[in-house]
């Protein structure tokens, strides 16, 4: 058995054994990385691509990022694989040669707001994104209120946008996306349609994402300690990284045929 993985590990399922009838939705950070004190210092370790190639074939195409992530962040962290992708938190997708997502927000009073605090406090650091922005207090837990504060009054004068709670990091974004929307999309996709959906994440942002897939007859799988709505659990990054490297080893073998979304399509 991976290391990691227990029949009741903190009181809750072990993950399954990947099969080719299922579909893989994967978190990014905390997920197949660990977490890092800034977003560009994540290191990816090779494996992972290699398990995730070897997944993306194996199941016909079937395997899918989503995360807060833009797409620019992903392609380059996992090159040269050009997965199915939905971004910043369902704001944005790819599939194939198709690409899309909704409006940009109105951010501007959301950047007045920040520009006196990142002033006052360069241990912050905001990241814009296509769709939103997300500010990060790693560096400065104590500033949370703060910042949400700053975020929260901002957020008057920008129609249709929400703040969103994650790890040490508040965003900005469309109300209208989640992951779990963003599953649905692609469970009505003909490369994911009929398939048995499993998604594994690591932060409350994905829990949207574990309650889709467990209606749809799949199982959410959550990466490390915390309370959550899927059925299942990983004890951590490196655990998530034997599990995927064991289940390409074992669906190694004849293959479906490769969807042209896979390892530098375009």
């Amino acid at each position: 058995m991976v290391k990691g993985v227990t029949r009741q590990h903190f009181g809750m399922l072990a993950p399954p054994s990947l099969t080719r009838r299922h579909a893989l939705f994967l978190d990014f950070d905390g997920t197949l990385v660990d977490i890092a004190a800034q977003p560009q210092a994540v290191q990816v370790r090779p494996d992972v691509v290699a398990s995730l190639r070897a997944l993306h074939e194996a199941l016909g195409g079937a395997v899918a990022i989503v995360t807060g992530r833009t797409a620019a962040d992903i392609d380059r962290f996992l090159a040269p694989l050009h997965l199915p992708l939905a971004c910043e938190h369902g704001a944005r997708y790819r599939l194939g040669d198709r690409s899309g997502g909704v409006a940009a927000l109105r951010l501007q009073p959301v950047l007045d707001a920040l520009r006196p605090l990142l002033q006052r406090h360069p241990e912050l650091r905001a990241e814009p994104k296509n769709a939103g922005i997300a500010l990060h207090y790693r560096q400065a837990p104590q500033l949370e209120a703060l910042c949400r504060q700053a975020l929260e009054g901002a957020l008057r004068c920008v129609p249709g946008a929400e703040l969103l709670q994650g790890k040490c990091v508040l965003e900005v974004k469309p109300t209208a996306v989640s992951k779990g929307g963003a599953i649905l999309r692609f469970m009505d996709e003909p490369l994911f349609t009929g398939r048995v959906p499993l998604f594994i994440g690591d932060d409350v942002t994905d829990e949207s994402g574990f309650v889709v897939v467990q209606s749809r007859g799949g199982l959410g799988i959550k990466v490390g300690d915390g309370a959550t709505q899927a059925l299942a659990r990983l004890e951590s990054p490196p655990a998530l990284r034997a599990w995927l490297a064991g289940a390409a080893a074992a669906l190694a073998g004849p293959r479906l045929p490769r969807a042209a979304a896979g390892e530098g399509a375009r």
